[in-house]
């Protein structure tokens, strides 16, 4: 039982509802609803609250600032990390794009 406040809330909500006078098909249903409700709540908070993961290791990649033009078709890309500060260029169109911004 990983969560006994919402267990402790439920059993307490079927015995007033007992103590109340209703019959006890209807508020085993309504206890076991009420259950699965909070719990998959609980669930979702949990899964939201989870904290940022760790970025990777400083050596695996490098923040770049640089744009490559394809001279066929015109197509730019700009690359923003690489393994490296002065990185191949990509291959579009079955060539090497060409150098748009100056690597700094």
């Amino acid at each position: 039982m990983k969560h006994p406040v919402i267990n402790g809330i439920v059993v307490a909500g079927a015995a007033a509802a007992l103590v109340a006078g209703f019959s006890i098909v209807p508020v085993v249903v309504a206890a076991l609803a009420a259950w699965l409700i909070l719990r998959v709540g609980v669930l979702m908070l949990g899964g939201i609250a989870r904290p940022i993961p760790e970025p990777p290791p400083a050596g695996e990649l490098r923040k770049v600032k640089i744009a490559y033009r394809c001279e066929v078709c015109g197509a730019e890309v700009r690359m923003t990390v690489a393994p490296d500060e002065d990185p191949d260029p990509p291959r579009h169109c079955q060539d090497d794009m060409t150098l748009v911004t100056p690597v700094e």
